[in-house]
């Protein structure tokens, strides 16, 4: 395969946990999460989850530089988050892939997911898209972060059931760098 790694990156339940465990199952590759890192500093920090203004930016740098330096210098890694493919937009030897969706979908995913009310759910995708992208526009001066041009891939999984995204995925890879 002509890449050592793969970001796989999108907003709230678009599918990015799904699609990296089945690719790291299939590929036998090691995944890592910047959202599990991120809630797993919130709970340690008593820090509500949406609330992206209480964390401080240093945080924030310290896990996306550890996301980019484990991109190149570690081989067969699966990083899925929402900015990897982003913080990875330089890295030419990084497979980048965005997974997009329709808005009713992922508020029904999580829904099902944490067992929320529609209008939790509705509320609690705003207010963390929100507050984060405020504070990365911040950061790093830019909000585009999920334009194709940084992506190599991108799947709708709307239209795209997890295996048809997992296998769109696999037929990428293996043509990609192909003349």
């Amino acid at each position: 395969m002509k890449y050592p790694n793969i970001t796989i990156s999108g907003l709230v339940c678009t599918g990015t946990t799904t699609l990296s465990k089945l690719l790291s199952e299939k590929l036998g590759w090691e995944r890592h999460s910047t959202g599990e890192l991120f809630r797993k500093y919130c709970l340690e920090h008593n820090l509500p989850l949406e609330e992206t203004s209480l964390r401080p930016d240093s945080i924030t740098l310290e896990i996306d530089s550890l996301v980019k330096e484990k991109l190149q210098q570690e081989k067969n890694l699966i990083m899925e988050g929402w900015l990897t493919g982003f913080l990875a937009r330089d890295l030419k030897d990084v497979f980048k892939i965005l997974l997009v969706c329709n808005d009713a979908l992922r508020i029904d995913r999580l829904v099902n997911r944490d067992n929320l009310t529609v209008e939790e759910a509705k509320e609690e995708i705003e207010v963390r898209e929100r507050e984060n992208l405020k504070k990365w526009t911040r950061i790093y001066g830019v909000s585009d972060f999920w334009e194709p041009k940084y992506y190599d891939l991108t799947i709708d999984t709307y239209e795209n059931s997890k295996e048809e995204a997992l296998n769109k995925t696999l037929a990428a890879l293996s043509t990609a760098g192909e003349a």
